[in-house]
Order: structure tokens, then C-alpha cells, then sequence
């Protein structure tokens, strides 16, 4: 298919773009660059410096590249910040993703592949989460999501030519196997990324946001997915729609978790010293307990993660920190 990638210059998007154009697949990657890098992005890959919420250039890109398909990433991502600046991430996520959507409708594309998050769950519950749970996000980010969703299903509902698939990420970690692709974002606030630049000398300590949650060990629980894993689940999505796969949602994640203690346990196995670790506070919009029930998307799209190991995640992470760090 002829994609347009929206956010591609981003760390998921990137990858997802790599994966797609491995798979055989034409791409166009649209990106403001604001969070984005442009190295990020194959050099021969079709590149346009652009705002999704600039309906009438998108539009023109949709139909003079006669794109046929939409993967759209590009997003604030960020929860302590989304609660801190609201409105910013209804403006760039919602209206941006409302704008980029009526440009893909007037163009006449009717495949549309959207990253949302597990954050829509909110506190989530004390099991895997099946796409079928309550929804009810705690922070501006998750709802931003959410609402994204919604208008993705009455879309379909007004348009039955019209299919999307929105995927369900849960925390995504790691690098690219060959090493030329990572968390390229400096101040990023992930886990793994703020660990690997700890063990690399470039931050002083990991601190971890609370230790009184509800958990096993006290500290929250995320279900970490390796980003090749979760780029190879965008392959089998846009396959999925092109073949006329109706409008639906899939968790993307491993199906079990891995505490804060946990994961600076496993770098301290890797590393053969433990990271200097400091408590904080707990973080405004932070969840306890967020585990996937990925049954779903293995049944249904065929989809097989290959990484599916806490230490090749934290693996590849610190080696392309290394990699940065010299």
C-alpha cells in the first residue's frame, strides 16, 4: 500500500516506518519535527515537514501521493506533562487527529491505523486487561486517546467504507536489533531510557516515583513490550485493513508485568552493579497496575512477538544509550 505516516520521524514511528517499508510498503512520513528527528527516518524515504492540523496540506499529500492507507502516530505522549498542559494535548492529539481525519475522508482514504494507549484503562484492574474493560482514563493524555477512539468508531458507524484499527499500546521499550534506531529524545521520562542513560553516566540516579502503591513489591507494574514487537504489529494491521478487516481495537503487549524494582533489578543483573536509586513522590496520573491481555491481536492478525523478554528490552535499550552516550 501507498502510506502516509503521520509522527514518523518519531521513536515508535520510526520504527513502525522501517517495519512498513521491510513489509513492502510505499511511505510517505508527515512530521512536524517538534519531537521528532529527521535522521530518524531513512534518508530516501518521501519526507514532509508538516502539521496534521493543517487539513488542507494534508489533504493535498493524500491525494497527489494517491495514498491509500493512514498510520497515524503523531502525538503529545508525555503524562506528567499532560496533566501540567491540558489543553496542549487536546489541541495537538484531539484536534489535530480530528483534522488529519477529515482530510483523509475528503480524500477518499478509507484506511486508517491509530496509535492509542493503555493509558485509556485508567487505574486499570489487578489482571490483564481485555479491549473489552471499562474505560476510564486519570490523566488529559489517556483521555485525549480515548476520545480519538470514539471518533474513530462513529467514523465507521457514518461511513461503513471506512475502516480503522486502533492499537492499544502498553509501555513501549527498547532499540532496534540491527542498533541504528532507539529513544532518540533526551529529557524522555520513560523508564528504560531514563535507566540506560543512569547506567551510561548521563544522569546521576533513576528515581522511582512511589513506593507504597498496591503491588507485590510496593512499586507500579507495566507490561513492557519491545518496540520492533510492537512495530511488527503495525505489519500485521495494515495488512489487516487492507483486506478489509472491519473497525476494531487490539492491546498490544505481552500479557504480564514487571515492577519499577523489578526492571532496575534487571539492570542491575546486566550491568553486574545496581543503578543508584533515589524515592520520590508519587507522579500526578500515574497508574498502579497496567497488564495487557494480548489474545486478541495473537488470534486474530497472526501476530508473534519476537523479544518477548524483560532482558532484551533492557538489553538493546542500554546498547543504544551506549551508542549515544560516546
Amino acid at each position: 500500500m501507498r502510506l502516509l505516516v503521520t509522527g514518523g520521524a518519531g521513536y515508535i514511528g520510526s520504527h513502525c516506518v522501517a517495519a512498513l517499508l521491510k513489509a513492502g510498503h510505499v511511505v510517505t512520513v508527515l512530521d512536524n519535527l517538534t519531537t521528532g528527528f529527521r535522521e530518524a527516518v531513512p534518508a530516501e524515504v518521501d519526507f514532509v515537514q508538516e502539521d496534521i492540523r493543517n487539513q488542507s496540506a494534508v489533504f493535498d499529500i493524500l491525494k497527489n501521493r494517491k495514498i491509500q492507507g493512514v498510520v497515524h502516530f503523531a502525538a503529545k505522549l508525555i503524562v506528567p506533562e499532560s496533566v501540567e498542559k491540558p489543553l496542549d494535548y487536546y489541541d495537538n492529539n484531539v484536534i489535530g487527529s480530528l483534522r488529519l481525519l477529515q482530510a483523509t475522508l475528503q480524500a477518499g482514504v478509507r484506511s486508517f491505523l491509530f496509535s492509542s494507549t493503555a493509558a485509556v484503562y485508567g487505574q486499570g484492574l489487578n489482571r490483564p486487561l481485555l479491549e473489552t474493560d471499562p474505560l476510564a482514563p486519570i490523566n488529559p493524555y489517556g483521555a485525549s486517546k480515548r476520545m480519538i477512539e470514539q471518533i474513530l468508531a462513529d467514523t465507521s458507524r457514518a461511513h461503513p467504507d471506512f475502516h480503522s484499527i486502533a492499537l492499544r499500546y502498553f509501555n513501549v521499550a527498547g532499540a532496534s536489533a540491527d542498533g541504528l534506531n532507539g529513544q532518540r529524545t533526551k529529557a524522555a521520562t520513560h523508564l528504560l531510557k531514563v535507566a540506560s542513560q543512569v547506567a551510561t553516566g548521563q544522569r546521576t540516579q533513576l528515581e522511582i516515583y512511589g513506593t507504597d502503591w498496591a503491588t507485590a513489591d510496593g512499586t507500579c507494574v507495566r507490561d513492557y513490550i519491545h518496540v520492533e514487537d510492537l512495530a511488527s504489529a503495525h505489519v500485521a494491521a495494515v495488512q489487516a485493513l487492507a483486506k478489509g478487516y472491519p473497525t476494531s481495537i487490539f492491546n498490544c503487549g505481552y500479557g504480564r508485568g514487571a515492577s519499577v524494582k523489578e526492571v532496575t533489578q534487571m539492570f542491575a543483573k546486566i550491568l553486574g552493579q545496581p543503578l543508584p536509586v533515589v524515592t520520590a513522590a508519587r507522579r500526578a496520573g500515574d497508574a498502579e497496575f497496567l497488564v495487557s491481555n494480548s489474545h486478541k491481536i495473537r488470534t486474530e492478525l497472526g501476530w508473534t512477538p519476537q523479544f518477548d523478554s524483560l532482558e532484551k528490552i533492557c538489553q538493546s535499550a542500554l546498547a543504544w544509550e551506549q551508542k549515544c552516550a560516546r
